[in-house]
């Protein structure tokens, strides 16, 4: 194996909160009610303008809110990002024996990139990554298989030999139709769905875990 895609949220950085935030936020403002925890679970993952959307549709708001409320969003979310979010446990050190191990690393997140960058910087990530690529980085998302393969080309490297590690089957799907393989981990947001149940190449409960199950250098 050469290289390692990650995915952002909810696989290295629990961002709840932040989305919670600033859809409230942005609710309020429009003069909406707001949406819970648990249903912003249940929607991340497919990308910002699905989550928005999926929030008007729950609150009753009128569908042509949409571009009032996605400046609102990002205005809120920008001014918030990092601020209600966590990076997991194990993660830093996955990222470094990931490295340490010669394996090419890039962060590959269905998030706008200009959210997904100061997220990665704001917690100390960025310095793993050579490239960052959000949703709109590429025509379509995960679960399509084009943004893995365009993370691929940018690496220089065979999907084959590039792992995919993800925390959806937005992930898994997306990696099996560019020929990845695909580690998936257990404490993700999988759209409310069991994770286990989604097929997979192994399953993890910490990102380091890959790195002792493969035997990989310990940096430390």
């Amino acid at each position: 194996m050469h290289a390692a895609i990650i995915d952002l949220d909810g696989t290295m950085v629990d961002t709840l909160g932040d989305f919670v935030v600033a859809l409230g936020l942005t609710l309020g403002e429009l003069g909406l009610p707001v949406v819970d925890r648990a249903f912003v679970e249940m929607t991340v993952g497919k990308g910002s303008e699905h989550l928005l959307r999926r929030t008007l549709a729950q609150v009753g708001g009128d569908a042509a809110l949409y571009d009032a409320a996605w400046a609102a969003y990002q205005r809120h979310y920008l001014a918030i990002n990092g601020q209600h979010s966590a990076v997991y446990p194990g993660v830093v050190e996955g990222l470094q024996r990931l490295r340490a191990a010669g394996l090419r690393l890039a962060c590959l997140t269905n998030k706008p990139t200009a959210f997904a960058r100061p997220l990665l910087a704001s917690k100390g990530l960025d310095g793993f990554f050579e490239v960052v690529f959000g949703g709109d980085a590429f025509a379509r998302k995960k679960p399509d298989p084009l943004p893995l393969l365009e993370t691929c080309r940018a690496l220089g490297t065979a999907p084959a030999a590039t792992w995919m590690i993800g925390d959806s089957s937005n992930d898994a799907q997306a990696a099996r139709a560019a020929g990845c393989p695909v580690w998936l981990v257990s404490y993700g947001y999988n759209h409310g769905e069991p994770i286990r149940g989604v097929p997979a190449d192994g399953y993890l409960d910490r990102l380091d875990e890959l790195a002792t199950r493969l035997q990989l250098p310990n940096p430390g």
